[in-house]
């Protein structure tokens, strides 16, 4: 049976005698295989474009995953302070604005607090600490301000140690030597 229409180009140059069945069979294979390799270079771009696309989910899960990580550590320093706050206004000692003023260091400047004679004294021996918060100085007892120091160091301004006690072969025992000196 033959077919009743045109005849492919193929079927004509076979035909005509330009060309050979082992040609046509060789082109038809190489016509397969190039199909073929555009099919698998399609998958490969795909499976490229896969793992690019993995890539970029990993990396947007770790900076997620950082800045799930400050935004914790931002609250973790509001609650820290939120408790020295709370601390300070349990614990907080009042300060005499008539009072004498009593100079001490921060930061490499000196800041003045105007205190009692009694407050006075508890400082210089140790009783009394001075602790800052949002720019404030506030008076607080020691135990306070050891705690505050535990949480958070730098807002303890002053904490002087307690005067250690005198020996009993001290020559110099009957000498007290002078709290009182301001400058």
């Amino acid at each position: 049976m033959k077919k009743s229409g045109p005849l492919s180009l193929q079927e004509q140059l076979l035909k005509s005698g330009l060309t050979s069945d082992a040609k046509l069979k060789q082109v038809k294979t190489e016509k397969r295989k190039q199909q073929k390799q555009q099919r698998t270079q399609g998958q490969t771009a795909d499976d490229a474009l896969k793992h690019e696309l993995e890539e970029i989910r990993r990396a947007q899960a770790e900076r997620d995953k950082q800045l799930n990580l400050q935004r914790q550590q931002a609250e973790a320093q509001k609650a820290v302070a939120a408790q020295i706050r709370q601390m300070i206004e349990q614990h907080q000692i009042a300060i005499d604005p008539n009072g004498a003023p009593f100079k001490f260091a921060d930061d490499a400047k000196v800041k003045t607090v105007y205190v009692s004679a009694d407050t006075r004294a508890g400082l210089v021996e140790g009783r009394i600490g001075i602790v800052k918060q949002d720019g404030a100085y506030f008076l607080v007892n020691t135990e306070t301000a050891a705690k505050i120091s535990e949480r958070l160091p730098d807002c303890v301004v002053l904490l002087n140690s307690p005067p250690p006690a005198p020996e009993a072969d001290d020559p110099y025992a009957a000498y007290k030597i002078p709290d009182d000196l301001l400058w």
